[in-house]
C-alpha cells in the first residue's frame, strides 16, 4: 500500500507533540489527511499507522474468529493501545503517556519507516536494536530472497 523508507531523528516538543518529518508527509501523501493511528509494536516501540491503513489492516483482523484462542490473543495485541490521533493542520499530535511509557520514550526518538512500517522507537532503544543486528546477515538474506542469482 505504501513503500516508505527513511530513518528521522525528531524531537517531542514541549506539549509532547510530534511533528512528522516533510519528507515522510511527502511520502503518505493526501492520506495523511484522513489521520493516523498509533499502537504498541510488537517490540518495544510503537507503530503509526496511516488510518486508510489501519483501516484495511484492522478489517482482516475483525474477520477473524475470536473463539479460536490464538485469533483472540493476535487481536488483542493488535488493538492494545490502539488511538486515533488527533492531527493538527502541521501534522502534529499528542501521542498519550500510556504508549510513551510503553515504548520508554521521553524526549528524543527515531522513526524507522520501511514499506507501510512506521516505527517510533526511543532514541535508546534505537540504538540498541542497531546493535543488535544480526552478525549473519548473509545467512538471513538467503533465507529471505532465495538462493542463486539476484533478479
Amino acid at each position: 500500500m505504501y513503500n516508505l523508507i527513511g530513518e528521522f531523528e525528531v524531537r517531542l516538543d514541549e506539549k509532547k507533540r510530534l511533528k512528522l518529518p516533510t519528507s515522510l508527509v511527502k511520502q503518505i501523501g493526501e492520506d495523511v489527511v484522513l489521520g493516523l493511528v498509533i499502537n504498541r509494536g510488537t517490540e518495544k516501540c510503537l507503530n503509526l499507522y496511516p488510518k486508510k491503513l489501519w483501516d484495511y489492516k484492522s478489517a482482516i483482523v475483525n474477520q477473524l474468529n475470536l473463539y479460536n484462542s490464538d485469533n483472540k490473543e493476535f487481536a488483542r495485541y493488535f488493538y492494545r493501545g490502539a488511538t486515533l490521533l488527533e492531527v493538527d493542520s502541521t501534522i502534529r499530535f499528542v501521542i498519550p503517556k500510556l504508549l510513551l511509557d510503553h515504548a520508554g520514550i521521553t524526549q528524543n526518538l527515531i522513526l524507522n519507516c520501511y514499506g507501510s512500517v512506521i516505527e517510533l522507537w526511543s532514541e535508546l532503544e534505537y540504538q540498541q536494536l542497531i546493535k543488535n543486528e544480526p552478525k549473519n546477515i548473509i545467512e538471513l538474506a538467503e533465507k529471505v530472497f532465495g538462493y542463486g542469482q539476484a533478479k
